[in-house]
């Protein structure tokens, strides 16, 4: 009787199976799939974040579809979640993608309608639409009463300008002493009307004591360079950031978590929380520059610097290439200096010089620029070099200075025949005008006969001896116009210093990440993506931001594939300012798309 009802058992369970598989099937097929967008709020303040997501019922997207780029509105992708059920026969799957938008501005964004290939059918979504709000900056009663969990205030040293000159803003982030961990830190936006936003460094924490609280404070120094005359402004800046605090109700709801991703801040127990800092905005004056007593040499440099020239050789034959070398060192713009045109030079021909910047300082703004120019005297009537004048705006003095360097000693000599000299012989004694024999007498013993060698200009030795002079010339002649040639342009010559710069780098790069060492790895990195963005649009590389991919024409023909992968470096290196990556392998991964976006870019007619 057992072995019989095990038989039916065995019998009866395929059935079952297939009969299940059957009415899952027609469960399927009778729900047609769907696909909506939706964002979990419309409405934000500038630094929150709204999560976009892209549902699938019924079927999963052939490819995911993605928004496009949205001027003033960053998105990322955090990744897919699922859902399976089946209630009274009927079977449901319901594929939802998840992306971050981050706001950058103020102002009305609408995300348009996606396309979605779901099983062989052409399926869209609707638009939707973002409201990003300016943030409330808190009062002043309410920052005095310490209220406040974190607030941010920016100042800058003073409240007038002239173009040119660089400005350090202090910006300060409090945070009271009942925060157990602050991270995730992010700047949303950062306006600067007048301004060019420059490097960013962390000063040594602080504490101040405000409205019976302590709060730490982290000081931020950013490098301004002022580029035009009138009423600036700079703000408000806004920021985002994670900050944990004691817990009075476990919160679940971060974004993290509703992902199904580790929260990095879970070893702390407490109560995560999204806060938006901003900062007043703060207006100031660009005053033009004095057009009274302008020196001839002034070429607008702006700044406080000292000047130190050198040259050699300085005894030389006309035609002979002198190096000169000036050094100018101190406060300002150093990648935008250039040697003003010295008008006493007109007896020597010039070559465009070279320079490189060598700063002291975190910021660039201190530090020395080397310049090194070819000249070459055209005629032995000069006997010195001339003065070299550089000169400059003191906006701390409000007035013009310039430095000279005095003329230094120069011979020169001709470039024709050297006279050979006379060897003084010694006088031998004895009859100086010897008799002279009219008849020689015969000579008896002819001597020992040898054989006579063929003459040297026969021997091919001999010929080949005498063209090592003219191949010598040649290769001389051919390295001399070579030299000439990349010395007349520039672009050749920051083109192949960059190749190299870029292939050192990315090994650079490689070792990094291989000791795990992200501040060093994301600094590299940055600086080689500024290096040769700086080389196609030639224009200097401490210029380059992220926001130059959305604002120079020259993008707007680059593939938005290649746009793409740039912005994504950029973010990697932003965020990675405040919340750095921490395996060797992430670091890793991060190489072969700057690779990409590298052979991409040097492939483009830019």
């Amino acid at each position: 009787m057992n072995v019989w009802i095990r038989r039916q058992r065995i019998i009866l369970l395929p059935i079952v199976a297939l009969l299940l598989c059957l009415a899952l099937g027609y469960g399927a097929e009778t729900r047609a799939a769907t696909f909506t967008a939706s964002l979990d709020r419309d409405t934000i303040a500038l630094g929150e974040n709204a999560t976009l997501s892209l549902t699938f019922e019924g079927g999963s997207p052939q490819n995911t579809p993605v928004p496009p780029n949205i001027p003033g509105l960053q998105i990322s992708y955090v990744g897919p979640s699922s859902q399976f059920s089946f209630i009274n026969g009927q079977t449901s799957s319901t594929v939802t993608h998840h992306f971050i938008l981050t706001a950058r501005q103020t102002g009305e964004f609408i995300i348009p309608s996606l396309v979605a290939n779901v099983d062989g059918h052409q399926l869209t979504s609707q638009p939707v639409k973002l409201t990003v709000t300016q943030p409330e900056t808190p009062t002043t009663a309410d920052v005095d009463s310490g209220s406040q969990v974190a607030f941010m205030k920016l100042a800058l040293p003073k409240k007038k300008f002239y173009p040119g000159e660089v400005v350090t803003a202090q910006l300060r982030v409090y945070l009271r002493d009942d925060v157990q961990n602050f991270g995730n830190f992010q700047f949303t936006a950062m306006p600067a009307d007048g301004f060019t936003v420059g490097k960013m460094a962390q000063g040594s924490a602080q504490h101040a004591q405000i409205g019976g609280h302590t709060y730490s404070v982290i000081p931020l120094a950013i490098a301004l360079t002022v580029i035009k005359t009138g009423t600036l402004s700079i703000g408000p800046v806004t920021a985002s950031a994670v900050i944990v605090l004691p817990a009075s109700g476990r919160s679940r709801d971060t974004v993290f978590e509703q992902f199904g991703i580790r929260d990095p801040f879970d070893n702390f127990g407490g109560e995560r929380k999204q806060v938006s800092l901003v900062t007043d905005p703060l207006n100031m004056e660009s005053l033009p520059l004095p057009a009274e007593n302008v020196p001839a040499s002034f070429n607008g440099a702006v700044g406080d610097y000292t000047m130190t020239v050198t040259a050699g050789p300085t005894n030389i034959t006309v035609g002979d290439p002198i190096t000169v070398r000036v050094q100018i060192s101190g406060h300002g713009a150093l990648d935008s200096l250039t040697l003003p045109d010295q008008t006493a030079w007109q007896n020597f021909k010039t070559y465009p010089p070279t320079s490189k910047v060598e700063t002291t300082d975190q910021l660039g703004l201190e530090g020395t620029k080397t310049f090194e120019e070819i000249v070459t005297p055209q005629n032995t009537d000069l006997h010195e070099l001339p003065p070299f004048s550089f000169s400059f705006f003191d906006p701390e003095q409000n007035t013009y200075r310039t430095l000279t360097q005095p003329s230094m000693r120069l011979i020169v000599h001709s470039g024709g025949a050297v006279t050979v000299p006379v060897i003084a012989a010694t006088k031998t004694s004895g009859t100086e005008n010897p008799q002279q024999q009219d008849i020689l007498p015969i000579k008896e013993q002819l001597g020992p006969l040898e054989k006579i060698s063929p003459p040297l200009a026969t021997r091919p030795a001999f010929m080949a001896l005498q063209s090592l002079p003219v191949l010598a010339w040649l290769a001389a002649f051919v390295w001399r116009k070579r030299t000439e040639n990349l010395a007349n342009n520039p672009r050749l010559r920051r083109h192949r210093h960059v190749l190299k710069l870029i292939q050192n780098g990315t090994n650079d790069l490689r070792r990094f990440a291989a000791e795990n060492n992200s501040d060093k790895f994301f600094a590299a990195l940055f600086r080689l993506l500024q290096e040769q963005l700086g080389e196609q649009l030639d224009c200097p590389a401490s210029a380059i931001t992220e926001a130059i991919i959305d604002e120079h024409p020259v993008f707007r023909s680059v593939p938005e594939a290649t746009l793409h992968e740039l912005r994504k470096l950029f973010q990697l290196c932003n965020q990675a300012r405040y919340a750095p990556m921490r395996t060797s392998g992430e670091l890793a991964a991060v190489i072969p798309q700057f690779e990409n976006a590298v052979r991409e870019l040097q492939n483009l007619n830019v």
